[in-house]
């Protein structure tokens, strides 16, 4: 991950995510990461692709911050 602080904001939007959607980090960070790739957030069935190497990055730093 090039950008520390692309990586902390997506984080921070997906622990306030997680927090509020009973503690799917999961679904969160990719959630994230999806409106950050497409500049929306997902519909229900969406299955545009998302950079996989962002998101595993936003659920580990995630993870680690928990």
């Amino acid at each position: 991950m090039s950008d520390p602080q692309l990586l902390q904001t997506l984080v921070d939007k997906s622990l306030e995510l997680s927090a509020s959607a009973g503690g799917e980090l999961e679904r969160s960070c990719w959630m994230v990461v999806h409106e950050h790739h497409h500049g929306t957030k997902p519909s229900e069935y969406d299955i545009r692709e998302i950079d996989e190497e962002l998101y595993l990055a936003v659920l580990n730093a995630a993870r680690s911050a928990q």
